[in-house]
């Protein structure tokens, strides 16, 4: 039986969009499997690592009977991969195995039952639907997700607080360390809803949504919350995600007001001067001292090797002087994030923390703690 039939960028599209989540490694070996869902001609493709599950439908032509099976995903994907993008490719089943077929080359499957797919059991209690335009979440992720804590006993904080109220949506990211906000305006008004979403659902909200080179036509990603589940569904796909548990830290508290002290200067020409100084910088230990006086920033750093890296960057600045020290990757992370000219950064003292922010972006914040050098 035919499963489907189409060409290889087409099936080895859909398939790539569900099996970002696949685990190469598991307890359960049907869970490195995709399952196949057959009705007519649309063809469901499903991932899941039990606490993520991701769908995605497509039309292909082949046999009109019904049909499902799963089959591993990573090797179909590679085998796809290696054939030509414009060969049509056939993809049939006969006694449990699936066979691949493109020109001359053609592929034997081992598969596993469908009804042994363990799919996640969706929540019954989900709130309102609301929706944003995939570009404009895509780009809060952006600004924010590099600020997630990665394997922290602090669990809450292995991913991005997501707050809805009113007619604004929130990102916000910590590791302790640093701490990065977004903000956008939505086109409704919608009841508060505050959840966290964890490290992977994010990664992989990241790789699937659409920014502004694929996206002409703004397509929006509703958005639907339950009190341990969220569900999303954008270009044909539904994606449903364990939420994770626990109490996020006071944002609110965290960001520094009334700073006395700012300089708005360059984006680029600062990050290049971070990244520069980073070089002498040891593995363990990534400090570099900033000097900010009337008229010129300083940026040094040095090593157990007694080397030295020192530069300097004329600023339009007439306050205090002031050396701090920072974890110059905490620097750089935000820095490479953006995609604007100039920002602005914020200063008290040597021990207070230092707040960065984007002119033309009210909606964006980040706060980095000082290190002691």
């Amino acid at each position: 039986m035919i499963v489907l039939k189409a060409a290889q960028e087409k099936v080895l599209g859909a398939l790539q969009a569900v099996s970002g989540i696949v685990e190469r490694r598991h307890t359960l070996p049907i869970l490195a499997n995709v399952l196949i869902r057959k009705t007519g001609s649309q063809v469901e493709l499903t991932s899941s690592d039990l606490e993520i599950q991701v769908r995605t439908t497509a039309e292909f032509d082949g046999d009109a009977s019904n049909f499902a099976t799963t089959v591993g995903a990573r090797k179909l994907i590679d085998i796809l991969r290696s054939l030509p993008a414009d060969q049509t490719v056939t993809l049939s089943a006969a006694q449990n195995k699936l066979t691949l077929q493109g020109g001359k080359s053609r592929f034997t499957l081992q598969t596993l039952p469908a009804d042994d797919f363990p799919l996640v059991q969706e929540a019954a209690d989900f709130g309102p639907v609301f929706s944003v335009p995939q570009k404009t979440l895509k780009t809060l992720i952006n600004q924010v997700h590099f600020a997630m804590a990665v394997h922290d006993i602090r669990y809450y904080l292995n991913g991005i607080l997501f707050v809805a109220e009113g007619k604004s949506l929130t990102l916000v990211a910590t590791d302790g360390h640093r701490l990065a906000l977004a903000q956008a305006n939505l086109d409704v008004e919608i009841p508060k809803q505050e959840v966290i979403l964890p490290r992977k659902t994010v990664l992989e909200l990241q790789r699937l949504l659409k920014d502004d080179k694929e996206d002409k036509d703004n397509a929006p990603i509703e958005m639907r919350f339950a009190g341990n589940q969220a569900k999303f569904s954008f270009s044909g796909m539904e994606f449903v995600t364990k939420l994770v548990e626990g109490k996020f830290p006071d944002y609110n508290r965290v960001i520094p007001k009334n700073h006395k002290n700012h300089v708005t200067l360059g984006r680029a020409p600062l990050l290049a001067s971070l990244q520069r100084a980073a070089i002498l910088t040891s593995e363990k230990f990534k400090g570099v001292r900033v000097n900010i006086e009337p008229g010129v920033l300083r940026i040094a750093s040095s090593n157990a090797e007694q080397e030295e890296a020192k530069e300097e960057l004329e600023i339009d600045y007439n306050g205090d002087a002031i050396e701090i020290g920072f974890n110059v990757t905490y620097l750089m992370d935000a820095l490479a994030n953006m995609s604007v000219e100039m920002v602005k950064l914020e200063l008290q003292d040597t021990n207070s923390s230092a707040l960065f922010t984007v002119p033309e972006q009210a909606g964006f914040k980040y706060v980095v703690m000082p290190m002691r050098i």
